[in-house]
């Protein structure tokens, strides 16, 4: 499941991305209001969490166009100021929930659950490809059945290649997405995180495509 992130505070973005990572979400992270608006827009995102100091266009405006627009993906406001006046204009303009600075991450992994758990119907909580199924409610994979002990990483690629079920998809890809990196040490880490899920599952769970990538086949094989 993935959440953009839309702060143009690098410390807190960082604290932010660090938590949200350790629970088993994809992050995308942007800092300027005009590319938060594009991206939110035009990207498939479970959840966004929205700053309302972004530079170049401000988080209310933001906004105003996604829910213009006819967006309905959940949005959780953060803001320095957070009085009441501030507060209702957010939730005129569209905002789900408000989360005022200085905050825990905690309470932010809270909030945005309980975001997710609201959407129901528009988010499909239960997904199964092959022969994997996973849960994003309670961030549970198994493997013909069984419950699979996967590290956030792990969870994160599984959740990548049932999203891309079918597709091939290179070490470039899976280093980026799921580390957020494109250096050549993630991209090692990207087999030795093939070689581990195997091991879990078996060898055919996850297919080769030599001078490609990987593969998670659609069909149960």
């Amino acid at each position: 499941m993935r959440i953009l992130l839309a702060e143009d505070d690098r410390n807190i973005a960082t604290h932010v991305v660090t938590k949200l990572e350790a629970e088993g979400y994809g992050v995308d992270t942007l800092a300027n209001g005009p590319d938060v608006w594009e991206q939110g827009e035009n990207g498939a995102y479970a959840a966004i969490i929205l700053d309302l100091g972004l530079p170049g266009m401000d988080g209310l405006s933001i906004l105003k166009r996604w829910r213009k627009a006819g967006l309905e993906t959940p949005v959780l406001v953060l803001t320095a100021r957070g009085s009441w006046m501030e507060r209702v204009d957010g939730f005129d303009a569209g905002a789900d929930d408000y989360l005022p600075k200085p905050f825990r991450a905690e309470e932010l992994v809270a909030r945005l659950r309980a975001l997710l758990r609201r959407a129901g119907p528009r988010l499909q909580s239960v997904r199964s490809a092959g022969r994997f199924t996973l849960d994003e409610t309670t961030r549970r994979v198994t493997f013909d059945g069984q419950v699979l002990e996967l590290s956030p990483l792990e969870y994160r690629m599984i959740a990548l290649f049932m999203e891309r079920k079918g597709q091939v998809l290179t070490q470039l890809e899976l280093a980026s997405h799921v580390q957020g990196r494109e250096d050549d040490a993630a991209k090692n880490a990207v087999e030795a995180m093939i070689a581990r899920l195997r091991k879990k599952t078996e060898s055919s769970a996850i297919e080769t495509r030599r001078g490609f990538g990987y593969l998670l086949p659609d069909d149960g094989r």
